[in-house]
């Protein structure tokens, strides 16, 4: 064979390869909505970009005539590329063959580029798109998945490790997703489970569809599983290139820095006024990040999860940050299970890729109820705390309203290594709210008015003495616990320049093998 024919046979293959499971299988997957593995890759990265690795691996099963089908790939697409010129490694499963499902071969190509990832310190993207193991491979599939866990967990806080599932994700497959740092899911074309509607009608009796059971909207307003819910792919491969850019390519490195059009001394007259004079009435915490951040860009993670809390990425002064909110709009701002553990698990992430902390502070208090202490809120409101005390990059807060009691130990007060601590001068530290701590301090007086009517008399005059004395900012701030009381409209600036103070902070905590994080 001559060296043209053997260049011709290359195309050849590399073509076939392309194919993946056949035209037939392409036009059933373009059918559903849903992208080939290579198409989804190229809308990802960069034009021209990618470099595909073990284009021409088979699987070597024999077991149930499998050795008679076989397809140059084996049902995943790996390789490198970039996103705005940024190194990054990705894989796409091929539902085109044999239904994506894993095979030792698929598992060691994973394997492959994550290793590759690791060596170089690059994030890795996952595109999830599979039936579950092989069934004819038996022990080796199960063996494949567990090798990819291993990565993932060796990878974890070292690279960001980013899933999209746009396809069946269920049995052992939904463990990789939930290692990585963040998971987004496509409506009504992605599903998620540990066992299937089947199982489940046979075990528990339970009638429910695959939706119902792990769609996108499941795991996005119920369980947490999933950070993001998007319409359609195109959308959701926006939103990855969107969250890849808020993030360095690892522990080592800070993250990316835009150019900034946004003047650092813009003030906003609305921030002076947003309080209301009730201190029962909400307000929005969003119409606060909006004034404040860069251009009004906030990317939200767990948008519909635990509303009562807000948590997601901005820019100050083109320097990327995670903020942290309490939404007062939203069950009054309360801290609960949920909420606990969606902030605990972003400000971790930050912390360990080196993305300051910005907390916006408006809290009451925790959810209180059996449901919660049942449900171990002690437990899942330390993990908050643990992870602000653990946190060592600059932690910048900010005290709008209220901040009672263990709530505002959690919510990065100075006692946990809050680097710079602001409040707006609406701001109540206290231990509880005037109506709570009255009942508390001023019992017999209250017991010995002598009518209803004094009895309102006496407790309104204690709370407004209450009020004067520890519901303002100024009490802590005598203790140094506030390092300045600011004016709201002069935030976005007094936060950036805390910022830049902060740039060159170094902070270690104790040597040991790992900590023991609450869980």
């Amino acid at each position: 064979m001559s060296q043209l024919e053997k260049v011709k046979e290359l195309i050849e293959l590399r073509a076939k390869a392309r194919l993946g499971g056949g035209e037939k299988r392409i036009a059933a997957q373009h059918e559903k909505g849903k992208y080939t593995a290579r198409e989804r890759i190229s809308i990802l990265l960069d034009e021209g970009s990618f470099e595909e690795f073990d284009m021409f691996v088979e699987h070597r099963c024999t077991n149930f005539g499998m050795e008679k089908t076989k397809f140059l790939g084996d049902g995943v697409v790996i390789g490198c590329g970039t996103i705005e010129g940024r190194l990054v490694y990705v894989f796409a499963q091929d539902f085109t063959v044999i239904g994506g499902s894993l095979s030792e071969t698929l598992a060691m190509k994973i394997c492959k580029v994550m290793d590759m990832a690791m060596k170089v310190g690059a994030p890795v993207i996952g595109i999830n798109d599979s039936g579950g193991a092989r069934i004819q491979e038996g022990v080796n599939a199960l063996a494949g998945y567990a090798e990819i866990f291993q990565r993932n967990i060796l990878a974890s806080g070292v690279i960001p490790q980013i899933s999209g599932i746009f396809g069946p994700c269920a049995g052992g497959a939904v463990y990789s997703p939930a290692l990585t740092d963040f998971t987004l899911m496509t409506e009504g074309t992605s599903y998620m489970f540990l066992t299937g509607p089947k199982v489940v009608k046979t075990v528990t009796g339970e009638d429910v569809t695959q939706e119902e059971l792990g769609g996108a909207s499941v795991h996005t307003t119920k369980s947490g599983v999933a950070h993001f819910s998007v319409a359609n792919e195109d959308d959701g491969l926006s939103i990855i290139r969107q969250l890849f850019g808020f993030l360095p390519s690892n522990n080592r490195e800070e993250a990316p820095r835009r150019e900034n059009t946004d003047p650092i001394a813009r003030m906003d007259d609305l921030l002076n006024e947003i309080i209301p004079d009730n201190p029962n009435k909400a307000y929005d915490m969003y119409e606060v990040i909006g004034s404040v951040i860069d251009n009004g860009e906030f990317l939200e993670v767990h948008t519909n999860y635990a509303k009562n809390i807000i948590v997601g990425f901005a820019r100050f002064n083109g320097q990327s940050v995670g903020i942290v909110a309490n939404q007062p709009k939203y069950m009054a701002g309360v801290l609960d299970i949920n909420a606990s553990r969606k902030a605990a698990r972003f400000v971790r992430f930050c912390d360990a890729f080196n993305i300051p902390l910005v907390t916006l502070v408006d809290v009451p208090g925790f959810l209180p109820g059996t449901g919660q202490e049942y449900g171990g809120v002690i437990t899942h409101g330390a993990k908050l705390l643990y992870a602000y005390g653990e946190a060592t990059v600059p932690k910048v807060t900010v005290t709008l309203r209220k901040s009672y009691g263990g709530s505002h130990i959690v919510m990065s007060c100075k006692q946990l290594r809050g680097d710079i601590n602001y409040a707006w001068p609406t701001a109540e530290i206290a231990v509880m709210g005037a109506d709570g701590a009255v009942e508390v301090l001023y019992t017999k007086e209250l017991k010995a008015a002598e009518t209803p009517e004094k009895k309102a008399e006496v407790a309104a005059a204690k709370k407004d003495e209450y009020n004067k004395l520890f519901c303002n900012p100024y009490n802590a701030a005598r203790y140094g616990y506030i390092d300045d009381v600011i004016e709201p409209r002069n935030t976005r600036f007094r936060v950036i320049r805390a910022l830049e103070q902060l740039r060159t902070k170094h902070q270690v905590n104790p040597a040991k093998k790992h900590d023991n994080l609450p869980l």
